[in-house]
Formats: structure tokens, C-alpha cells, sequence
């Protein structure tokens, strides 16, 4: 048995796995500590992957060579893409997936990556030399050694879980809570503090009336989230189910609110704001009549389902009061009640945007150890600290994603300059750069990245350079291949579009709204055969490929302002300026600017409270 090891990870949820796989796969030695083996990458709360903003991340984890979206496609029991109905910046993949099969594919990515070993126990506390970590303990007594440790410990330091009046110490249901990570750390000067997440009940299938509720099936098309050929859906699709609570539901709930820890003083720590409990949603919306809930299954061979809408702490016998006046659910069996659950978190402004932390060198955190929420926040997150720790192990330039790059570039910059008020969750609007953000980009904007660090495969790297070298001969027709109107325009007048005139390159009548390229190839042999002529992958290249000509001028503009606020974030800052000696800036801008230390000019640019008066106060001050 070896105790010394380059990394550490701390936790095998999402972000603990996406950070061992990471750090594993370029090469460090690598230990992955984990409470129970049977349950890593638990779906603590609901049993699907992605959804709006957080698809595009689980896109982006996959291009950069991480692993969710191959065990998501692995696991999935049903695909859809969201957002359809608006433009391709809004487009969302989410995937729900078989909770035991994404733990099983889990244990065989992890168990068969090498450099990577795994150890059952729980860590007690971290060893700290000279202001840096060298390892961790564990609570059966043994010290392993590291270069750098990873802490993903989600909801489990401290956590406190509650059903009515009712408290139970615990990470998770039937799982003990994690103690001495937080206070240690809080004895070296770390700011720690507490949040509110919950889960609602699970339901038995069997005691389900389907028929009053409205079915919503998956899709079945090209889509997936992993961007590797041979990594495919093969589970049975099962639909989700839509039904709507009513008055007498929310009269029944009202009576519960006397016992409710989130409004008897019970729980005083911060809920995240768009996945209220159902309790909150009755008092915040008084004049909603009715709530959506959507029943979601948990797996081809599972009778229980998710009922995504009814996140609540109440006491059982409400609950149960409460979910039996819903339609199909009046002999609702449940599996178990919902609770809501308090865990410590660590401010992230304590941290650098590789995600290590300020303090203590070589020690990072990554997950909802950083005030996050949803298994894809975490993921994304993971990824970046597995492989700043290799690099922090094995030396090389820190890899950080910036905001016109990334999600993950835009959650950890809002992580880091601007802190969390309430479990963050990620949104297309947090993005300012959404369109060249999307998910369909995803392996172009970062898989030849992923390929310089090492990362990703040779394998993938190929798979990414035929389709782009695909995109480039499609478009190159469009652009020079030119139409006559005797030739077009009885298509043209077929789609309520205006006819030509006179000719045109192919490529103009793309960007009309009226059609697509599929359409038009329809109307238009050559393109046809041009199109047939893609050997692989070809409705994921027309699609790009229309996506990208359609929306061209966008694109540019959104790259142009891109490119000139990127001067900014190549003005270092960090260890230039004594802020409280600058009396021209407001004394919330030094306050501010002193806790967080920003890194570039483009950083303090982001904190709020920062004016552009300051932040060319801080320009001059720098010779600029």
C-alpha cells in the first residue's frame, strides 16, 4: 500500500471524480478518498444531467477530454434538447439518466483509469507544512502524503439534515456527515460559512395513476453530450410525466408551516433562490394557483420516481397529506420523505481562479465546497482543479478558461471576483459571451486546448479536426456555388420567401429564416450530394455549419468585443497597488480590492462596487 501520492482528491462526487480522472490521466499519481465506494457520482437530488446553461457545461467537460458526458450518455434513459424553440445560443441538452447504471459506469471509468487508486475512509483533517499542504488524515488512523489535495466534500462537512423538527446529522440521506476539514481551516484563517440545499420525496411507480397526468417523451436523434462516435444511448427510453399541485395541496402545506424549519427560526443558512422548496414557493407566489411537478423515473429497473417541484423539509405526515391531493398521486406510496440539509462552505473569494486556494498553497476546492449547486457547476469545476494540481505537481503554465471561452471560464470568474450570496447555480444570462458559448462548439472552442495540456486523446483530437476540416468544405460550397432564380425560386415561392431577381451565392439564401440547409439541399442536387458526400457526423456538421453561417454577424460582433476587453485581463494587478494607500477610489473599492486581490484589471472590473472611474484610477496608477 502506497501513502504518497502527487494529488489527493477529497469526495467522489462529481466534482471529486472529474478532478482524480483529470489529474490521473496526464500522468500524476493519484488517490481518490471516498466514505462508501458503492455510491460514487451519487445523484444526491434529481436523476438528470444538463438542462438550460448546465448542458452547455457537461458539453464543455466533454471536449476538454473529461467524463460526464460519456457516463451520462451511457446511463441515459431519455434525451431531450431544450430551448428549441429559440436560438441556437439558447440551446440546452439534459439527459435523464439511470441513477444505479451512472454509479456502475462511475466505478468502471474510475477503476480502470490508471495512476489512479482508490481508498474507503472518511479524512479527518489536513497535514499543513509551512503554509502548504502535504497530505490528509483519516479517521482509521492513517496520514497519506501529496504535493496537492483536492477538497469536493459537497454537502458533508458539518451537515445537518431536517425533516420537520426532526434533525439528523448526516451528508445525505442514511450517510454521516464529515467533521474537522472546516474547523481546521477556520483556525488558518478561512472564511467559513453555511448553506441550504433539499431534496424531494421518492415515489413508488406502482402507486402512480399515469393516465391523469401528461406524458413527455425523449428524443431520438443525433444529439448526445459526449463528442466520441463510440460512446452511445443504449439504456431502454422512459418518459417523464407532467402533472400540477392545486389549492387544496397548498391549503395542506399551509398548515404545516408552523413546523417547517425553513420559517420556525430552525434553519437560518442561505437556500438557493431558483429551486425553492415547495413550502417557499406557496409564500413567495401567493397568487399562483398551481405549481408544475415532473416525475422524473430513477431507472429501468427502479420503481422510484423523482418528484422535481416538491423540494421540502415539512414534516413526513405533511408531505404525504399534501402529495395525495395532486392528480395520479391520491395513493401516492412514497419510498422516502424530502428534507433539506445545512452543510459548511468556504467563500470563494478565498480562492484563485486555477481553484487553489489563497492561504494554502497546493490545496484547492472544488464542488459545492465553493457555494455551488447542480452536478454540472461541480464538474466543471473539478476538471479545472485536477489538472491545475498536476500542473502544480509536475509544473507548466496554469490553465484557466476565461469568460469568452467557457462556462466554466464564466462560473469560476463569478466564483472568485464576486463571491456567493445563495448557492449558485448557472444561467445562459450569467454568460455575456452566450452566443459563441454554445453547446454545439463546444469540442471546437476547447478540444485542441485539451489536446496541447494532454488531456484529450489522439482519438478525440482526430475525430475533431475531420469535422472541422467537414464544416470548411460545407461552407466553402455555400459560399462559391452560385444559383440562378429560374433555378430557386419555385422553392423560394413554396416557402413564403421572396424570389430572386437576380443570382446569388448559395450562402446568401442560408441566412434566410424561412428554411434550413436540409430544406433547401431538398430543392438543391448539388447540395444534396454534397452533403451525402460527409462520411460521419453529418447532420452534427450541417447543423454547426447552418448554425454558424446563420448567425454570422452575431458571432463576429460578439468576438470583436470580446477581443477588446480581453486587453484588460492582460494588465496584471495582483501585488502592484496598495489599495488603502489610494484615497481617489471609494473606501468600498479598497475594501473590496484588498479581500479579493484580483489578478488582472478585468478581474477588479468584475467585482461589484468597482465604478470604471476606479478601475481608470488603477489604470493610471500602472502607467496605462
Amino acid at each position: 500500500m502506497n501513502f504518497k501520492y502527487d494529488v489527493i482528491v477529497v469526495g467522489a462526487g462529481h466534482a471529486g471524480n472529474e478532478a482524480a480522472c483529470a489529474a490521473a490521466n496526464l500522468g500524476s499519481n493519484t488517490l481518490l478518498v471516498t466514505m462508501d465506494m458503492n455510491k460514487v457520482g451519487q445523484m444526491s437530488c434529481n436523476p438528470a444531467v444538463g438542462g438550460i446553461a448546465k448542458g452547455q457545461i457537461v458539453r464543455e467537460i466533454d471536449a476538454l477530454g473529461g467524463q460526464m458526458g460519456i457516463i451520462t450518455d451511457r446511463s441515459a434513459i431519455q434525451f431531450r434538447m431544450l430551448n428549441r424553440s429559440k436560438g441556437p445560443a439558447m440551446w440546452s441538452p439534459r439527459s435523464q439518466s439511470d441513477r444505479m447504471q451512472f454509479i456502475q459506469e462511475w466505478i468502471k471509468t474510475l477503476t480502470g483509469t490508471p495512476n489512479l487508486h482508490i481508498w474507503q475512509d472518511t479524512v479527518t483533517g489536513l497535514t499543513i507544512e509551512n503554509g502548504q499542504v502535504s497530505g490528509v488524515k483519516t479517521l482509521l488512523g492513517i496520514t497519506f502524503r501529496a504535493k496537492c489535495v483536492v477538497l469536493t466534500n459537497g454537502t458533508f462537512l458539518n451537515g445537518l439534515m431536517h425533516i420537520g423538527k426532526t434533525q439528523i446529522a448526516g451528508g445525505r440521506c442514511s450517510e454521516p456527515s464529515s467533521y474537522g476539514i472546516a474547523e481546521q481551516l477556520k483556525e488558518h484563517g478561512f472564511t467559513v460559512e453555511r448553506m441550504k440545499t433539499g431534496t424531494p420525496m421518492r415515489i413508488d411507480g406502482r402507486s402512480i395513476d399515469f393516465s391523469k397526468m401528461t406524458e413527455q417523451v425523449g428524443e431520438d436523434d443525433f444529439h448526445k453530450f459526449s463528442f466520441l462516435e463510440d460512446v452511445k444511448r443504449e439504456l431502454k427510453q422512459m418518459s417523464c410525466w407532467i402533472t400540477y399541485t392545486n389549492e387544496e395541496t397548498h391549503e395542506e402545506l399551509r398548515k404545516g408551516l408552523p413546523e417547517s424549519p425553513l420559517y420556525n427560526g430552525q434553519i437560518q443558512s442561505i437556500g438557493p433562490r431558483y429551486c425553492p422548496s415547495i413550502e417557499t414557493k406557496i409564500v413567495t407566489f401567493t397568487d399562483k394557483t398551481a405549481h408544475q411537478l415532473f416525475l422524473e423515473p430513477e431507472g429501468v429497473d427502479s420503481q422510484e420516481y423523482y418528484v422535481n417541484g416538491f423540494s421540502s423539509s415539512l414534516p413526513y405526515q405533511v408531505q404525504i397529506a399534501a402529495i395525495q391531493t395532486v392528480p395520479g398521486l391520491e395513493k401516492a406510496e412514497l419510498f422516502r420523505p424530502g428534507y433539506a440539509i445545512e452543510y459548511d462552505f468556504f467563500d470563494p473569494t478565498q480562492l484563485n481562479h486555477t481553484l487553489e486556494t489563497k492561504r494554502i498553497k497546493n490545496l484547492f476546492f472544488a464542488g459545492q465546497i465553493n457555494g455551488t449547486t447542480g452536478y454540472e457547476e461541480a464538474g466543471g469545476q473539478g476538471l479545472i482543479a485536477g489538472i491545475n494540481a498536476h500542473i502544480n505537481c509536475h509544473g507548466g503554465t496554469s490553465f484557466v478558461l476565461g469568460r469568452d471561452e467557457a462556462y466554466i471560464g464564466v462560473l469560476i470568474d463569478d466564483l472568485v471576483t464576486k463571491g456567493v450570496d445563495e448557492p449558485y447555480r448557472m444561467f445562459t444570462s450569467r454568460a455575456e459571451y452566450r452566443i459563441i458559448l454554445r453547446q454545439d462548439d463546444a469540442d471546437m472552442r476547447l478540444t485542441e486546448k485539451a489536446y496541447r495540456l494532454g488531456l484529450a486523446t489522439d482519438v478525440r483530437f482526430g475525430l475533431h479536426k475531420t469535422k472541422k476540416e467537414e464544416q470548411n468544405k460545407l461552407i466553402d460550397f455555400l459560399n462559391n456555388y452560385s444559383i440562378k432564380p429560374a433555378q430557386i425560386n419555385p422553392f423560394l415561392q413554396s416557402k413564403e420567401s421572396s424570389e430572386l431577381k437576380h443570382g446569388c451565392k448559395l450562402s446568401d439564401l442560408i441566412l434566410r429564416p424561412q428554411f434550413g440547409i436540409n430544406e433547401l439541399a431538398e430543392a438543391m442536387p448539388a447540395l444534396k450530394e454534397k452533403i451525402e458526400q460527409i462520411e460521419s457526423r453529418k447532420e452534427e456538421i450541417v447543423e454547426s455549419v447552418e448554425v454558424v453561417m446563420k448567425y454570422a454577424g452575431y458571432i463576429e460582433r460578439e468576438k470583436m468585443i470580446a477581443d477588446k476587453l480581453q486587453r484588460l485581463e492582460h494588465i496584471q494587478l495582483r501585488g502592484k497597488v496598495d489599495y488603502n494607500s489610494i484615497h481617489t477610489i471609494s473606501t468600498e473599492a479598497r475594501q473590496k480590492l484588498t479581500k479579493i486581490d484580483p489578478e488582472t484589471i478585468g478581474q477588479a472590473s468584475r467585482i461589484p462596487g468597482i465604478s470604471p472611474s476606479d478601475v481608470n484610477i488603477l489604470l493610471v496608477l500602472l502607467g496605462r
